[in-house]
């Protein structure tokens, strides 16, 4: 069982790396998730692997304990209206205009990031666009660099994108999926802390910013949609979760759509 002060000790330094607060109803997932980390350690005692940790601070585990704790449940084509005012957004773009960059804020395990690139595929072809995934967790970026994914994450993907952009495995990648090649090779994933100062990444025409403001106090919300903003393109597009209003902390955003928000060109 975790004690309270190891629990405390945990999520007080999860806090301070990631800005992420995990409360009480978190308990239970922090348990289960240092519990493996325990035992890879050999370790039975939780507790004991957080006195180890915290009396090591080995930069390395403290990677593996963030790796564990960030939340990474996530499928292609999740909230699919976001793709649909994508495709929209598009189709409104004049010939001959600049490369359209995506940038997929918060990317998990890099499907949003493909999903959006299939998008792009799908209306633009292969050349003059773009997509940048970014994600806390080292483990994560990895496995977004790689491509490969269970084939249950594609339940909600157009039938289209599937055969066009995606190889079913066989053998011992039975039950696997992994996206095409001439796709990876135009989404770049790296790691990035939205609490901190960003990778000199650029500007994008649409920010997917989903799932993550959850986490995060109103102080926290405001500061992290700022430094997002600071790379959205004056008439770019940013993307919320459904269930992640900002427009009522004072930022300089205005409401295009559910979720989908534009600059106002003012500040807070």
């Amino acid at each position: 069982m975790l004690t309270e002060a190891s629990f405390e000790a945990v999520t007080a330094m999860f806090r301070e790396v990631s800005g992420i607060r995990l409360g009480a109803p978190k308990r239970a997932l922090v348990t289960g998730r240092l519990q493996k980390l325990a035992q890879a350690r050999g370790l039975q005692d939780i507790n004991q692997y957080v006195q180890v940790v915290m009396q090591e601070a080995d930069p390395a585990e403290w990677v593996r304990v963030v790796d564990k704790l960030t939340t990474n449940e996530t499928y292609f084509f999740r909230e699919p209206q976001h793709y649909k005012h994508l495709a929209g957004l598009i189709e409104q773009r004049a010939p001959g205009s600049p490369e359209l960059r995506v940038w997929s804020a918060a990317s998990s395990s890099g499907e949003e990031a493909y999903s959006a690139a299939m998008v792009l595929a799908d209306h633009l072809g292969l050349r003059g666009w773009q997509v940048v995934g970014t994600d806390l967790s080292t483990a994560m970026v990895a496995c977004a660099q790689r491509g490969l994914y269970p084939i249950e994450r594609v339940r909600d993907m157009p039938q289209a994108y599937l055969k066009a952009w995606c190889r079913k495995g066989h053998g011992a990648y039975e039950g696997q999926l992994l996206v095409a090649r001439e796709v990876r090779e135009r989404v770049r994933f790296l790691s990035a802390n939205l609490t901190r100062d960003l990778p000199d990444i650029g500007t994008f025409d649409v920010i997917f910013l989903r799932n993550v403001l959850i986490y995060f106090d109103n102080p926290g919300k405001v500061d992290i949609v700022l430094r997002v903003l600071s790379h959205l393109k004056p008439n770019g597009r940013l993307f919320t979760g459904h269930a992640e209003s900002i427009a009522n902390l004072g930022l300089p955003v205005r409401v295009l759509a559910p979720a989908v928000y534009g600059h106002t060109g003012g500040t807070p």
